[in-house]
């Protein structure tokens, strides 16, 4: 871990030899969720509610996948281009390194002008779960923290997933964005105002719904959730997921053959 703070310190000192450029570009991040958050506010002034959801119900969900996509952007941006080390034949030198190549992506690349998002994220979370009406018990507190910290896991699980995908194929492709991009749009509404097959995609292949979904049933107490306490510890599901996403990338790395940039 201290050779992963190095990385992070040597790249936030050299994107803060610009700071007016950096300051702008966290301003400009903030803009993305700012104008998402706003459609969804005028969706609900218009039509009231989403199939039995109230505002502040989605805007906590909303917010829930907001942060943790926003938190996996910034740490774990280094695997999102590792394409770009492949074909460049520059992660022949991170295999001769005596560190994990899993700590090297990571420390590779970091997006800190996305803390502008991060930060309208948080606050967005915070000011929806004290207007929601819930009686926020220690256990249902730890679960909203565990969903943020399993979402941004589960984030980075495709993150790594889709950089894998690399060391046979040489380019990323695009269709990774299916699920970074597009499962963070889609999990920013809970899921079941999805068709069935979605759900069950999304919640025993990708585990979106282990980190948003079921567990925000628990904390509302609606639809059977508020009686499972158990429902608290499905977040775990996203640790569950890595396992498998890093077998690959081992793999992938056993069979990597050097581009010969």
């Amino acid at each position: 871990m201290r050779l992963y703070f190095k990385y992070m310190k040597m790249i936030m000192k050299s994107q803060m030899q610009y700071r007016a450029s950096f300051l702008l570009l966290a301003l400009g991040q903030c803009l993305t969720p700012f104008t998402t958050f706003a459609g969804l506010y005028f969706m609900f002034e218009r039509f009231g509610q989403l199939r039995g959801w109230s505002f502040y119900e989605v805007a906590l969900c909303f917010a829930v996948t907001q942060l943790a996509f926003s938190c996996a952007e910034v740490f774990g941006r280094g695997f999102d281009v590792f394409s770009s080390l492949v074909i460049s034949g520059d992660f022949d030198r991170l295999l001769v390194r005596p560190r994990s190549t899993v700590v090297q992506v990571f420390g590779s690349r970091f997006e800190f002008a996305r803390l502008g998002r991060l930060l309208l994220s948080a606050a967005m979370l915070v000011w929806a779960a004290s207007n929601i009406e819930v009686d926020w018990t220690l256990l249902k507190m730890m679960t909203l923290v565990l969903m943020v910290v399993s979402g941004i896991v589960i984030f980075l699980a495709i993150f790594i997933l889709a950089a894998s995908v690399s060391f046979w194929t040489v380019q990323g492709l695009e269709i990774a964005n299916i699920f970074t991009d597009g499962g963070r749009e889609m999990t920013s509404y809970p899921l079941n105002i999805y068709q069935k097959w979605v759900k069950r995609v999304f919640t025993f292949v990708i585990p979106f719904a282990c980190f948003n979904y079921l567990p925000l049933l628990y904390i509302l107490e609606r639809d059977g959730g508020g009686g499972h306490p158990m429902y608290a510890l499905i977040p775990l599901a996203g640790f569950l997921f890595l396992v498998p996403c890093l077998l690959v990338w081992r793999v992938g790395v056993r069979h990597y053959r050097s581009t010969g940039s």
